[in-house]
């Protein structure tokens, strides 16, 4: 079956980085792309990232456009979404996604706080 597990997550001061990792299984991961959301309280879940299947194109959203890279290693079925300079407007539930022709998944979600 399709699993999305997320990791990496974590409370970070403003100003710090993290990298998030979601690693993929139960379907050809490489044939498929991918993509990071997250959620705030009290918010809609938002897209942040994505990355076509081989790599070669990705998109941020505006809000963090120079701060976050979204990235991927299909030899290892695992995307990547790196995190810089983040911000306290940052904290929120990360989420991987795939959008596959069987349907739409997701991972977990981890957490990440930015806090002073």
């Amino acid at each position: 079956q399709v699993q999305l597990v997320e990791s990496g997550g974590g409370l970070v001061q403003p100003g710090g980085s993290l990298r998030l990792s979601c690693a993929a299984s139960g379907f050809r991961f490489s044939s498929y792309a991918m993509s990071w959301y997250r959620q705030a309280p009290g918010k809609e879940r938002e897209l942040v990232a994505g990355i076509t299947s081989a790599g070669s194109m990705t998109n941020v959203a505006d809000s963090v456009k120079g701060r976050f890279t979204i990235s991927r290693d299909n030899a290892k079925n695992t995307a990547y979404l790196q995190m810089n300079s983040l911000k306290p407007e940052d904290t929120a539930v990360y989420y991987c996604n795939c959008r596959l022709v069987r349907g739409d998944y997701w991972g977990q979600g981890t957490q990440v706080t930015v806090s002073s």
